[in-house]
């Protein structure tokens, strides 16, 4: 019984921390060209530098697109380039909008992330290493078996005509 207790314990706080990341840590793509942090905190409303730069998240289920069910493609909130597509996302249950893949692998860089005792893999823009979420091997089998989970504060959504 207490190994089950203990075996829920940490399940329960690797889901809470599922889409989490650490702030402050700075991990760039080869390549990448960021601006300094006061550059972004001009351009960047609040919640959006909290998440990309400061490398924070939002709380499930209350976020812009985790409900978002219309057709169209998510960019980024700092850059405009267009990352997931509407086509890719699915409900995983995390409260995080979800997607199968990028639109383009060369949108995102991946990036190991051993915050909060655990490794995970950040999801970061390409062009700029700002923080988008992490990707996780629990997604939809017969789609490719990967969910990025995505925090919607790092993405703004523009609706198909």
């Amino acid at each position: 019984m207490r190994k089950l207790i203990i075996a829920l314990l940490i399940t329960a706080t690797a889901a809470t921390f599922g889409c989490e990341n650490s702030v402050g840590q700075n991990n760039q793509p080869k390549g990448a060209k960021s601006k300094a942090p006061a550059e972004w905190k001009k351009l960047l409303n609040t919640n959006q530098y909290h998440i990309m730069v400061e490398k924070g998240t939002e709380a499930p289920f209350h976020n812009a697109y985790y409900n978002n069910h219309e057709k169209g493609v998510y960019v980024s909130a700092a850059t405009g380039d267009v990352l997931f597509s509407s086509d890719d996302k699915f409900e995983s249950g995390t409260g995080w909008p979800s997607f199968t893949k990028p639109v383009s692998q060369g949108k995102v860089a991946i990036i190991e992330d051993n915050s909060y005792g655990m490794t995970r893999l950040e999801v970061v823009e390409k062009s700029t290493g700002l923080h988008l979420g992490h990707v996780f091997d629990d997604g939809p089998e017969d789609r490719g078996g990967k969910r990025y989970c995505m925090n919607s504060g790092a993405l703004k959504f523009v609706k198909k005509q």
